[in-house]
């Protein structure tokens, strides 16, 4: 069911030791929501924890160093920027099915909550809980700022991608003018600190490139094998997607990354005019129009097959 912000804000001040469900292989966005909203709660004078079926990223250490909260049994369980139940890892058969609310951005939500606060336009899920923040009257800290920023910034390409709107750049000048925080700092650490694995990685991608269907789709795929040799862990890949529209060519982008358990995680971009959560959710996954994702077992030369025949019937 569908609800507004006035009756989110009613469950959030309602809420009693709650936890905070983000998806598996974190990015901004889930790490920014989690914790931003972790700090809402608090606020509120209501304890809440914050969960991911993956270790956390490092270079979200700024956020996550103030802790994930202690353990104790929910009586509220909260889900933000997860837009199925799949998605939550391990956690899905503990709490897959007694959400009470979500909090997304994702068209592709399958309205598996209780209630669920949905805004499709909306840049990121950090976005949402800003305006929802705000809604409430509630005292936004600073770190709270810093942790909605980094789902804004991340979740847009640093506010270049096609999902930014005006109200996306309203906030950042909010939060700059309100809260001071240090844009420069959180950027640089987002989109241009890096290991030597993953430059190295970069360095090779073109290489790396197959095109197909004359060269309107590009693959970029990853293998275990590969990340040892460069000295790159799979969370670091998480920025590598956009690359493969890059080629003047390509219409569609597709990253592959194996997974140490052989699972594997396909991130799919659309360059103009495809509808990529569309493709993403005929293989079991979704999205964005512009950004989507699904994830995959099997032979990778017979996944790059069935994700170009995906591809092939969108592109007629």
């Amino acid at each position: 069911m569908y609800i507004d912000f006035e009756e989110t804000s009613k469950i959030l001040k309602n809420a009693k030791d709650a936890v905070i469900i983000t998806h598996q292989s974190p990015d901004g966005d889930c790490v920014g929501a989690g914790f931003g909203l972790k700090d809402i709660l608090s606020e509120l004078g209501i304890r809440s924890r914050v969960v991911c079926s993956d270790p956390f990223p490092k270079r979200y250490d700024f956020i996550t160093s103030i802790g994930a909260g202690e353990e104790f049994e929910p009586q509220t369980i909260i889900s933000v920027d997860v837009a199925d139940t799949q998605l939550m890892g391990k956690y899905e058969k503990i709490y897959g099915d007694r959400v009470d609310l979500c909090i997304d951005h994702h068209v592709s939500n399958k309205n598996y909550a209780k209630k669920t606060l949905l805004n499709a336009d909306a840049a990121a899920a950090c976005e949402v809980i800003y305006d929802l923040a705000k809604y409430m009257g509630v005292n936004i800290t600073r770190h709270c700022a810093m942790s909605l920023y980094t789902g804004m910034a991340t979740d847009t390409g640093c506010f270049k991608y096609e999902c930014t709107t005006a109200r996306t750049h309203e906030i950042a000048a909010e939060m700059k003018r309100t809260y001071d925080i240090n844009f420069a700092k959180i950027n640089r650490c987002m989109f241009d600190v890096k290991s030597k694995g993953k430059m190295r990685l970069e360095a090779r991608a073109v290489d790396l490139f197959e095109e197909r269907l004359d060269g309107k789709l590009v693959i970029l795929a990853v293998t275990q094998k590969m990340m040892k040799e460069l000295g790159v862990e799979i969370e670091e890949l998480e920025g590598l997607a956009p690359l493969t529209i890059q080629l003047e060519t390509a219409e569609v982008g597709i990253l592959i990354r194996e997974k140490a358990d052989g699972e594997l995680k396909c991130s799919f971009r659309s360059a103009d005019k495809v509808d990529v959560s569309e493709i993403a959710q005929t293989m079991g996954g979704g999205g964005h129009v512009k950004a989507a994702g699904c994830k995959m077992r099997g032979d990778i030369e017979y996944v790059k097959d069935c994700l170009t025949e995906a591809v092939r019937k969108a592109l007629v």
